[in-house]
């Protein structure tokens, strides 16, 4: 929606030119809407706020939409408009009901809302508007290079890095699942399960924190298994042995080959599906929770068991 052609022959207005400290909040006419939304925009989110004196819903909806802004510290700005005295624009936009809130970026309305929402969808609206917060951009850049210092084998500097983001945030998802995981590498399970109860109530599900958890029941599992080579001799002498397969699995999984391990499981299913209650498949899903949906070696044991189940 291309304004600038209304907007550049528009008549003055009778906005105040008020606002909140910063120029956070005004309000805007016809004549300045160019200036105060569509070239401002292209160098931050603007939200436009069309009301009405007699609105009562506006009434309830603009205290809190400047509560927000306010609280968003300059993330956004807010331009407010009397669609009374200023009906062109909203006619151009095709306001039908107020209020109506339009969001502006690089001078084009990307997102909007009408009516009253409660301040907690506000805020949301807002924040997606906004994109993270140079607070926000940081912390994710932290937790990216504890992430990559544990990918390279780098274990005490990536738990180093987690526990000092769960020093400031104890609800920190990323960095509970980081340390958790930290811990299971250095074979602290006992510290690894304290750390994993610090996961807030309902997040049990987060797929981050799934994954730290198959990963330590993956660490539980493989202590009580047997030496490799013990399993792979009992595997040897009898190849339907689907317990000594299975714990061979494990075990190959915790030294790092997950490939045979997964070829293992896959066996024990081409051989007897059903045996022990599914428990190589169901085992072949915990390693895919362990090393995440797009890990290679996750697709390639989707794509092996896929043809093993469906042949």
């Amino acid at each position: 929606m291309d304004l600038s052609s209304l907007v550049s022959g528009g008549a003055p207005g009778g906005a105040n030119g008020g606002g909140a400290p910063g120029g956070l909040i005004k309000d805007t006419s016809t004549a300045e809407f160019m200036t105060d939304v569509i070239e401002a925009s292209k160098t931050q989110p603007v939200l436009v706020d069309f009301w009405a004196p007699w609105c009562g819903p506006c009434k309830q909806l603009g205290p809190l939409l400047e509560k927000a802004v306010q609280e968003a510290k300059g993330a956004v700005k807010l331009v407010k408009m009397n669609i009374d005295e200023h009906p062109s624009i909203p006619q151009q936009m095709g306001v039908q009901s107020i209020p109506a809130v339009f969001a502006f970026v690089d001078g084009r309305p990307v997102d909007g809302f009408m009516g009253a929402l409660p301040e907690s969808q506000i805020k949301e609206f807002i924040a997606r508007l906004a994109g993270p917060s140079a607070e926000e951009a940081e912390l994710e850049d932290v937790l990216a290079s504890a992430q990559a210092a544990l990918d390279e084998g780098d274990v005490a500097g990536a738990a180093e890095i987690f526990a000092a983001v769960l020093q400031e945030d104890r609800t920190n998802l990323a960095a509970i699942g980081g340390l958790t995981r930290c811990l299971v590498a250095s074979g602290e399970l006992d510290r690894a399960r304290q750390t994993l109860a610090l996961t807030p109530p309902g997040k049990e599900g987060d797929a981050v924190i799934a994954g730290a958890r198959a990963v330590l029941e993956l660490a539980t599992q493989t202590a009580d298994v047997g030496d490799i080579q013990t399993l792979a001799a009992q595997l040897e002498s009898d190849p339907n042995d689907h317990q000594a397969r299975f714990d061979l699995a494990l075990a190959l999984n915790a030294r790092g080959d997950r490939e045979d391990a997964v070829n293992h499981l896959v066996e024990i299913i081409r051989r007897k599906r059903d045996w022990n209650d599914e428990a190589a498949r169901k085992q072949l899903v915990q390693f895919f929770e362990a090393w995440g949906p797009v890990d290679p070696m996750t697709i390639e044991a989707r794509r092996k068991l896929s043809s093993v189940l469906f042949s």
